[in-house]
């Protein structure tokens, strides 16, 4: 009789479950979907005939040959050569880090076992935090999974325990801010693209006692240009606010031991909080803050995407911090990146391809429309076994379209001739 009053019991909570799901709707792009966990398909079919649908070339990254690698194409394997890595400067490939990564997971494995708060917190990554703290001269850094989850968690647990905070952003900002911006709740306003001018005046308007935060970008991924970020510091000090500045694409890449350009330009004492990254220069995987003791415990204290995930595994701390260290003191990598983005620069212009002025080692060749710039990437790729990803809206506006180059660190030149 028990056994059967279970069958009947679960039965109904099946039937519950799937009237449930039948009657839940779910519109997208004007059609209605009968069951929520299958999606219409027209939103992905206007992605597709806006010729904005992201397709992932399968590579497999040929160890200590970067930037070479074997395209899994669909007419079978082909070596090809990648121009749009962040891995700028093949620090991924380093024996020394290589090395720190193996001798570890020998040693601790493979994973860390759980969050920072429940058994994760592993010694490699304790470590990888003071390293952090020291590269850029603050009190305190904080390790996150990502750089994308250190924005989006950071700027947003901040914003939330500052009463009555403002945020000003810059309209360029990564869409990992604009996102830790809107969890915040808080009121924002968007400064037009590195104008002081305007940034003062929104500032001006704010009044010097309402708590204030400005949220900037030390180099802009997409264009390439830097931030003038002592200008935007003295500024933000002068009326009362607070400066959180984005570093992920220069870090490693500029200053004397690789801090970013607030080091480059010797201020880094002068921004409140660094956000970086561990995935491009320093080729490994994580995101990190950088601040005064205080704030970094309040993030790690309220922060959700810090609390509630499963900590960076011992691994892929030991590789960061290896990375860190060796680019703390040799510039030979740096220097080298440098000279070869200058050097196909000039190649570029010399081709009368419309490149986008920068003074950094992104190079965008702007070609302003989905489709064309659809066809050349998978132009480059076909006939000339050259990868360059696509970049179309929504990562750039409409009509911003453009192939983003970045090449890594070579040992050799030839490559870039040829």
């Amino acid at each position: 009789m028990t056994a059967g009053l279970l069958n009947v019991a679960t039965e109904k909570r099946r039937t519950l479950r799937e009237s449930q799901r039948v009657s839940f709707d779910v519109r997208l792009n004007g059609h209605r979907s009968r069951h929520w966990s299958t999606p219409s398909g027209g939103a992905t079919l206007r992605l597709k005939e806006e010729n904005r649908y992201r397709t992932f070339v399968d590579l497999e990254r040929i160890a200590c040959r970067l930037p070479a690698a074997i395209w899994h194409s669909p007419g079978g394997p082909r070596e090809v050569t990648i121009w749009c890595s962040n891995d700028y400067l093949g620090m991924s490939q380093n024996a020394a880090v290589v090395q720190a990564m193996v001798d570890t997971a020998i040693r601790l494995g493979t994973g860390s076992g759980g969050t920072r708060n429940i058994a994760g917190t592993n010694h490699p990554l304790v470590e990888l935090e003071r390293e952090l703290a020291d590269l850029h001269a603050k009190p305190a850094a904080l390790v996150f999974t990502s750089g994308y989850v250190a924005n989006q968690s950071s700027i947003s647990t901040i914003a939330k325990l500052i009463p009555n905070c403002l945020i000003l952003s810059d309209e360029l900002n990564h869409n990992s801010m604009i996102e830790g911006v809107n969890q915040s709740n808080c009121v924002k306003q968007v400064f037009r693209h590195n104008d002081l001018g305007h940034l003062e005046q929104l500032l001006t308007s704010a009044g010097q006692r309402r708590p204030k935060i400005v949220l900037f970008e030390s180099l802009y991924s997409m264009d390439g240009d830097f931030a003038p970020i002592g200008a935007i510091c003295d500024l933000a000090k002068r009326h009362n606010a607070m400066t959180y500045c984005d570093e992920v694409h220069a870090v490693g890449m500029y200053g004397a031991t690789g801090a970013g350009i607030a080091e480059r330009d010797g201020v880094s004492g002068l921004v409140d909080v660094i956000e970086g990254t561990l995935a491009k220069a320093y080729g490994g995987l994580g995101g990190y803050i950088a601040g005064s003791a205080r704030l970094v415990d309040a993030v790690r204290s309220y922060a959700s995407g810090f609390i509630f995930t499963t900590a960076l595994p011992p691994p892929v701390c030991a590789a960061a911090l290896a990375a860190i260290r060796h680019l703390k003191s040799s510039n030979h990598e740096r220097l080298r990146h440098q000279e070869n983005a200058a050097r196909l620069k000039r190649l570029i212009c010399g081709a009368a391809l419309p490149l986008r002025p920068t003074d950094s080692h992104i190079l965008p060749i702007m070609v302003r429309d989905s489709e064309q710039c659809q066809k050349a990437s998978a132009l480059l790729l076909e006939d000339h076994a050259i990868y360059i990803q696509p970049i179309n809206y929504p990562t750039v506006p409409r009509g911003a379209e453009r192939l983003r180059i970045s090449r890594r660190f070579t040992r050799t030149c030839k490559s870039i001739v040829s």
